[in-house]
């Protein structure tokens, strides 16, 4: 007779990692968030060095 004080964890399988936050996407892909704020990053980047030229070629 099986006993019903049985842990109901036992019955389930453990779930499947899955690709959380800082993981990789698999393929050796980065994760999306990363490739976004490195864009945004690089872009922003660009348009200061652009408005920082700007400021020298106007100074001059």
């Amino acid at each position: 007779m099986p006993s019903e004080t049985t842990d109901d964890n036992e019955r389930k399988p453990a779930p499947e990692p899955s690709a959380g936050h800082g993981e990789e996407r698999g393929e050796g892909r980065f994760p999306r968030g990363l490739l976004i704020r490195l864009s945004f990053y690089l872009i922003g980047s660009h348009v200061f060095a652009a408005f920082l030229y700007l400021l020298f070629v106007v100074g001059k």
